[in-house]
């Protein structure tokens, strides 16, 4: 289980993400908690049971973006599926948001004051669009939070020493959130979305982000960069507690 040291400040934010270990899905899929990959579905059952059982969610209890690699964030009062989305935002206590992952980044975005929750999938394209951005710049228009009291957590997530790229990356992104090594480029996308949120107003020391590589880290995490279509999926739910 990943943890956030920034939101454990807090009691009423429960968050946590899952690993490939746990599971009782056959290698390579593990603890594997999406349905969209081929895995047996009973399996994939039992492993959401353990990973939100660990946290004392009820795994029937969710709200889920449908995610399509944009910059589209809904807001959310109860749990379900929700279509052609990669963020959801909330006010509504013991509601879990959840985003699955790969290799993308997982952000979690929490203004205390006005106890709203914000939960981002942000790959190369929803970070290319700002996806983290329009999540904080909704949560201040919908419930009037202020970005200088907000906290962020970056999660773990394809890193700068292994996300490669093609060098149309270079249009898309400004070349500070680029690595050139060896004749080849890589994305520093952790570095592209706490770019966004500094711009945003938040403050720096109130980003935590993680410095784990989902592809260089087989026996820890899944990575569809690595493992293609064997790639398992991993889950990260936060939730404001009642």
């Amino acid at each position: 289980m990943i943890s956030s040291d920034i939101l454990a400040r807090f009691r009423n934010i429960r968050f946590g993400m899952s690993t490939r270990h746990g599971g009782v899905s056959p290698e390579p899929l593990g603890m594997n908690l999406s349905f969209r990959v081929g895995d047996n579905q009973k399996h994939v059952e039992e492993n959401r049971r353990r990973f939100f059982g660990t946290l004392g969610l009820d795994p029937h209890h969710l709200a889920v973006p449908l995610q399509c690699h944009s910059d589209h964030v809904q807001m959310v009062g109860g749990a379900g599926e929700y279509e052609s989305c990669d963020g959801l935002i909330t006010n509504t206590a013991d509601l879990p948001l959840v985003v699955t992952v790969a290799d993308c980044l997982p952000v979690v975005l929490f203004e205390p004051e006005k106890a709203v929750l914000g939960h981002v999938h942000a790959g190369w394209r929803g970070s290319a669009r700002k996806i983290v951005e329009r999540t904080v710049e909704t949560m201040r228009r919908e419930f009037g939070t202020s970005p200088d009291s907000m906290v962020a957590f970056l999660g773990p997530s394809a890193g700068v020493c292994c996300y490669e790229v093609g060098g149309e990356m270079a249009e898309v992104f400004p070349s500070d959130e680029l690595e050139r090594r060896n004749n080849k480029m890589f994305l520093n996308l952790k570095k592209a979305n706490v770019d966004q949120l500094l711009a945003c107003g938040l403050r720096r020391e109130n980003i935590e982000v993680s410095n784990l590589c989902t592809i260089c880290a087989p026996d820890q995490f899944h990575s569809f960069r690595r493992e293609g279509n064997h790639s398992g999926r991993m889950m990260s739910v936060a939730m404001i507690v009642g």
